[in-house]
């Protein structure tokens, strides 16, 4: 059974060294460990960094890509290299690498296939106030999209079988966490979540720089994802909704009706039609957007059997994309 652990970094030349050193060498049932780095276009010399430190792989990216790029480069790395389980850890030192055997403890055990790290947020004496709660609210919201109960959806700290990491497929430029929640609700991942210690980091965090822009880009990516997986339900609501505002003037127009004003309100009558209209229309782009969808799911199906066939087949890695050493 061989692991891999792949940690995506931007500048985390200051940080790196602990957490690689920190990385247990030996877990039980586990016959080979091995440490793969994704060096987003760093300029203070992680890569090297983690070179000499003794990553077994390093991968360099040219340019900056962002989390999302740099987390789904490593998976399909690791694949290549034979993971049969992947842990992905952050560089900044927030996780401890000492909770890696207890990460995978549900996978060896066939009890998941996926992995979050619970960092217990609300117990954080380094997070604000502020920050708690949203990350309260955004738990809450997610879980509801997703139907699932993770506890901490923003945490980084993941581990995945090598059925989970295959399905896997990240489209957002943000970051990978919310994805990949929400696809393993819709894909029926078996899900399992493990208390994990948190550090306080002490730099500011290069996703987003103030938390209205961490707001907007999570919700904006919560809203896209769940429309490419749910479309109907999606399009659905929002042809109700506009369906609803047309009643309005149907129901403002009968009113004068009756009243004997009828003609002299025609406007309601013509105005509720065209908001009517514009209902159905959206309907008939939520039954569009849902055989899309269903075509995308078998094109998903497609691409993990392909990825499979490519992976017993011995196909070495690519890294033509994000040269490495």
């Amino acid at each position: 059974m061989k692991l891999i652990v792949q940690i995506p970094c931007l500048n985390e030349a200051s940080s790196l060294p602990d957490v690689i050193r920190d990385i247990p060498r030996a877990i039980e049932n586990i016959s080979d460990i091995e440490i793969v780095v994704i060096d987003d276009g760093s300029t203070d010399g992680t890569g090297d960094i983690a070179k000499d430190l003794g990553a077994d792989c390093v991968i360099r990216s040219t340019q900056r890509k962002g989390l999302a790029k740099a987390f789904i480069t490593g998976i399909d790395i690791s694949l290549k290299r034979g993971a049969d389980i992947i842990v992905n850890l952050d560089g900044d030192g927030q996780y401890d690498p000492k909770d890696i055997p207890a990460m995978i403890k549900p996978i060896l055990e066939g009890r998941a296939e996926m992995v979050i790290g619970n960092r217990h947020v609300e117990k954080l004496a380094h997070f604000s106030f502020i920050k708690k709660k949203l990350q309260k609210i955004g738990s809450w919201v997610v879980c509801k999209v997703s139907g699932t109960r993770a506890p901490d959806v923003t945490s980084g700290f993941r581990a995945f079988s090598k059925q989970a990491a295959l399905a896997l497929n990240v489209t957002s430029d943000f970051t990978y966490t919310i994805e990949t929640l929400i696809q393993a609700g819709t894909e029926n991942i078996a899900l399992d979540y493990v208390s994990v210690k948190a550090r306080p980091v002490v730099r500011k965090s290069r996703l987003f720089r103030t938390i209205r822009e961490y707001v907007t880009k999570s919700v904006y990516t919560i809203l896209r994802i769940y429309t490419m997986y749910q479309p109907l339900k999606v399009f659905s609501f929002g042809a109700v909704f506009v369906f609803l505002i047309s009643a309005i003037f149907f129901a403002r127009f009968i009113q004068f009706h009756i009243q004997g004003s009828g003609t002299q309100h025609i406007q309601y009558l013509i105005v509720g039609s065209v908001v009517a209209l514009l209902s159905f229309q959206i309907f008939m782009i939520g039954l569009l957007a849902g055989l899309i969808a269903s075509n995308r799911k078998l094109i998903e199906d497609t691409l993990k059997r392909v990825k499979d066939v490519e992976l017993k087949a011995g196909t070495s890695p690519d890294d033509s994309e994000a040269p490495g050493t």
